[in-house]
């Protein structure tokens, strides 16, 4: 991304202290670059903010129906989960309806960001296994669908599997973007993973929420995919959490997930922001990682600052709703570990 601009200033004092750079795309669902900031065409992988297209072609061959998955488990199977207690019940019961083992999963283990699990996991000493895993809600979608259509499971992951073929497939044809010109790589839970302009990731988020030009099944997958994701969004992150809670605001007009590395990705529905649906992408160039307080609970400093001022400046928001999520930001204060204010953080940038 050559044209990396400023997005988040940090002071301490009367000195910015830290800035943090990257670039925005705000693109409709007829594919007009609507707003942009620093470089929409520059090229970043999705991370997470892919689960909702890695997870349209099972929902497209009637993989919810065929097990009779309920609205929560496709919305987990959308998700970066903290691995709360709902969310490991949800994923077992997931697995159970499928008749596949947890030991089938192939995401790797990791601690849990949920603050509860967290403690019970250090004072207990479990060792974590691949339900903890936040994407193992994801996995179990993927061998669900291989085992709808009698394909191998061990080797699920593999970009030559007809089902990871039939994902890289759907994500090109929703952002509109030849096969061929999608930058693979392997994510952090060893699924293959997608980099694309931003415009062209936020164009696919444009259509997921608005897909009144797509055909009819996949129209359907997309309703019912963005129908899950705020109907619970506390599958998707958890309670507390800036995608959750976001969701929550925007009243089942508004979707959000989170990638890895600084990745973001917001959509709108027809009426919130122009009669089309409208997607928006960006990418925080330093990674945006995520900090941990006094009560293990971990966040983001710029993801969500950056996306609330987004929205602020479409108007996407109301006064309102952009108050009920001010600890999110758009501005901040920052204070030292004695609670002595010691500067603020504030978004820098205009859409142009």
């Amino acid at each position: 991304m050559a044209a990396l601009q400023p997005l988040l200033e940090l002071t301490r004092g009367r000195i910015i202290e830290s800035t943090h750079f990257g670039s925005i795309a705000v693109v409709d669902s007829n594919g007009r670059l609507l707003h942009s900031y620093g470089d929409p065409y520059g090229v970043a992988f999705l991370r997470s903010s892919a689960k909702p297209f890695q997870a349209l072609p099972f929902v497209e061959r009637g993989g919810v129906e065929h097990f009779n998955f309920t609205q929560r488990e496709l919305s987990l199977a959308c998700s970066s989960h903290d691995t709360a207690e709902i969310h490991l019940e949800t994923v077992k019961a997931m697995q159970a309806k499928v008749g596949i083992q947890e030991s089938d999963l192939q995401c790797g283990t990791h601690l849990p960001s949920d603050a509860s699990t967290l403690k019970m996991v250090i004072q207990q000493g479990i060792t974590p296994t691949p339900n903890f895993n936040n994407c193992s809600g994801k996995h179990t979608a993927m061998l669900a669908h291989a085992k709808m259509r009698g394909l191998p499971l061990e080797n699920y992951l593999s970009l030559g599997h007809p089902i990871q073929q039939d994902i890289l497939t759907a994500f090109s044809e929703m952002c509109e973007i030849e096969k061929e010109k999608v930058e693979l790589g392997v994510d952090g839970c060893s699924a293959p993973n997608f980099a694309v302009p931003l415009l062209n990731a936020a164009l696919g988020m444009a259509h997921l929420c608005d897909p009144s030009s797509l055909n009819q099944i996949r129209a359907r997958a997309c309703r019912e995919i963005t129908s899950a994701m705020t109907t619970y969004p506390e599958m998707i992150s958890n309670d507390g959490e800036f995608d959750c809670e976001l969701m929550k605001t925007g009243s089942g007009k508004i979707v959000t997930k989170r990638g890895a590395e600084g990745f973001q990705i917001i959509g709108l529905l027809p009426g919130v922001y122009g009669e089309n649906g409208v997607g928006i992408a960006f990418k925080v160039m330093d990674g945006d990682a995520s900090r941990m307080n006094d009560a293990l609970e971990s966040s983001s400093r710029v993801r969500p600052a950056i996306t609330l001022e987004i929205l602020r400046q479409l108007k996407a928001l109301n006064e309102t709703q952009l108050q009920s999520l001010a600890k999110f930001g758009p501005k901040k204060q920052i204070k030292n570990h004695r609670g002595i204010l010691t500067g603020e953080s504030y978004p820098v940038f205009e859409l142009a």
